[in-house]
């Protein structure tokens, strides 16, 4: 396990300075058939992290990668879960709130998550054995594959002191009615509440963190985007649920599709 997570932080800190130097050009954006958009780091940031974790000889579910049947994939023990470039849309705003994400799938479970924000240069990870957080993660780069090493250097989560205020964190770019509503009903039950928007999976960060209570999305999102910040969640002792039925989110479903869910910090 400290060998894939090694492995995975590497791929994940190389494709933030693939995203980067895109980032610093007037890139050209391409829309997809599901009217998302595509810029060229995406495309490149998922060749960089295809070479690095292909040494592991798991098998790779990409947003950018080729569609793999279900057929196929169905009865897969352990792959990798990975979104190149998750935040497109604030890339494409420039405002910095996007990530690189890579999580190990076992038995439909997500164990281990890299998140990797290029920008702040932030890394969070987690394996069986818990969850950190490591800011100017570039300046210990040396130390990606000794993760004794790295943990040494890092911050373990949850870090943050649970607040007097009850905190939402919502999407920046996919607020719904569904999610209003949501957020109305916890104010009738909480009180005084504190909202914060944030883009990409740093959402899930901040709930692995404790900087947040409750994440709640109603809207569509796909696998990939979840994977790691779930592992950094459940890590912690924290959950991501269906929003119907309250049971833990699983993976390598057919659609790969995941449905509204919500997640918790968790009580350590």
């Amino acid at each position: 396990m400290k060998q894939l997570l090694g492995q995975a932080i590497v791929a994940a800190v190389e494709a933030g300075k693939v995203i980067m130097t895109v980032y610093a050009t007037d890139f050209s954006i391409q829309t997809k058939d599901d009217l998302s958009p595509l810029t060229q780091a995406d495309t490149r940031a998922h060749d960089v992290i295809a070479h690095q974790l292909h040494i592991t000889t798991l098998p790779i579910v990409s947003e950018e990668g080729r569609n793999i049947p279900y057929h196929k994939r169905e009865n897969w023990q352990r792959y990798w879960l990975v979104d190149p470039l998750d935040g497109t849309r604030e890339f494409v705003n420039r405002n910095d709130e996007f990530t690189v994400n890579i999580a190990l799938i076992d038995t439909n479970i997500p164990v281990m998550g890299v998140v990797y924000a290029p920008v702040a240069d932030l890394l969070y990870f987690s394996d069986d054995t818990g969850a950190w957080k490591l800011e100017k993660a570039t300046t210990f780069e040396a130390d990606f594959q000794d993760v004794d090493r790295l943990k040494a250097h890092a911050r373990q989560l949850p870090s943050a002191p649970k607040s007097a205020d009850f905190i939402i964190v919502a999407s920046r770019s996919h607020l719904n009615e569904e999610t209003t509503a949501f957020i109305n009903a916890v104010k009738k039950e909480h009180g005084e509440i504190s909202i914060v928007s944030k883009g990409s999976s740093l959402k899930l960060c901040m709930i692995a963190e404790g900087l947040a209570d409750i994440y709640p999305r109603f809207g569509s999102t796909s696998e990939w985007d979840t994977a790691a910040g779930h592992a950094l969640i459940r890590a912690v002792g924290g959950r991501l649920v269906s929003a119907a039925s309250q049971q833990e989110l699983t993976y390598n479903t057919e659609s790969l599709k995941n449905p509204p869910f919500i997640a918790y910090r968790g009580a350590k």
